[in-house]
């Protein structure tokens, strides 16, 4: 059973990533920074949404620290963006 909910939680994390693709392919957005928030925003979605009610299978009790490398990442991405619209005189 554990394997049968773990194959389901990658297949949904995967055909989020799919149509993430696709969706910023179309729109013409494809960048990794863009297609990286995107994939964390629905990791952290699938996340939710397959959390089990009672107990707690040993493979998703290590994705609070994939959550919090993510969340590292996203907060770099951030910060250089913010560092880039920022005008030069403004910096030390």
């Amino acid at each position: 059973m554990e394997t049968r909910r773990r194959r389901r939680f990658v297949h949904a994390q995967l055909a989020w990533m799919l149509t993430a693709t696709v969706l910023l392919v179309a729109l013409d957005s494809l960048s990794l920074d863009l297609f990286f928030v995107v994939s964390l925003i629905g990791f952290l979605v699938v996340v939710e949404l397959t959390a089990p009610v009672a107990v707690s299978p040993r493979w998703r009790r290590r994705l609070p620290w994939l959550i919090a490398a993510g969340l590292l990442v996203f907060a770099y991405i951030v910060v250089r963006r913010i560092l880039e619209i920022l005008p030069p005189e403004v910096l030390p």
